[in-house]
């Protein structure tokens, strides 16, 4: 089993390569799933999208941003569609993970999505969806907090100021 700090190190060699226009090894665009992938760049209007992705603890949570056309949000399950896109990051981190450092990455999902529609004009929304996962392969032991102890020489400077 991997050390958390070995796991975190993988995590963002699995990421490092998803921003929008990489390529692999064999010079391949990465398929991540994400809408701005999709149709001719020169042509088609550009789709904003992106994810990112934190560490806390044991816990890792992704993010997903994308601007939508305001008929879109009405006529559609936003909430659907954007749980649907952070599994397909999900998955594309996975097999990230498993193609930089030869070992499964396993994340439970804790919750559900939450996601925020903002209104930026007549036209166009915003939508911002968080999803958290536990990292399975770290030790939820390992990372406990550690019970705070007062130096010495705090404590005896903290005698001081009582015995005035």
């Amino acid at each position: 089993m991997a050390t958390t700090l070995e796991i975190i190190r993988g995590i963002s060699q699995a990421i490092s390569n998803s921003y929008d226009g990489a390529v692999d090894a064999d010079g391949e665009k990465v398929k991540i799933g994400l809408k701005r992938e999709e149709g001719d760049p020169l042509i088609d209007s550009r789709v904003m999208d992106g994810f990112s992705v934190k560490v806390g603890g044991n816990m890792l949570c992704v993010s997903y941003q994308s601007d939508m056309k305001l008929k879109d949000v009405h006529r559609t399950d936003v909430e659907g569609d954007v749980d649907s896109m952070i599994e397909q990051v999900v998955s594309f981190l996975k097999k990230a993970f498993r193609k930089a450092t030869g070992e499964t990455l396993s994340l439970k999902s804790v919750g559900e999505v939450d996601a925020i529609v903002q209104r930026i004009s007549g036209v166009r929304t915003t939508v911002i969806a968080k999803k958290n996962y536990k990292i399975g392969n770290i030790d939820s032991k390992a990372i406990a907090p550690e019970e705070k102890k007062l130096d010495d020489s705090i404590r005896k400077f903290l005698e001081l100021g009582k015995s005035k």
